[in-house]
């Protein structure tokens, strides 16, 4: 399944979370794989789209960066799974 992930960053944090990311990576454990990501250009967010089946990847990565960044997490679906869902319904 397909997350979008908001990441809000306290802006006078953004050093820490990049020395974090070039020391160790993403920190995502097995099974979550990072699709892309976006940040905006004041760097009070970051937006990412990720994947996996079990949610509980998604807490455990959220764990490793919860010092750093709050986190919103939103399931997606395609908008052609969208679209034929509604379609039945028209």
């Amino acid at each position: 399944m397909l997350f979008m992930v908001i990441e809000h960053f306290d802006q006078a944090r953004v050093k820490e979370i990049y020395t974090r990311y070039h020391k160790h990576g993403r920190l995502m454990p097995e099974g979550l794989t990072y699709i892309d990501s976006w940040i905006s250009a004041d760097f009070s967010r970051c937006f990412q789209v990720m994947q996996c089946d079990d949610v509980t990847k998604l807490q455990e990565w959220v764990l490793a960066w919860g010092d750093l960044a709050r986190f919103e997490i939103v399931p997606l679906a395609s908008s052609k799974d969208t679209a034929e869902a509604v379609r039945k319904h028209l």
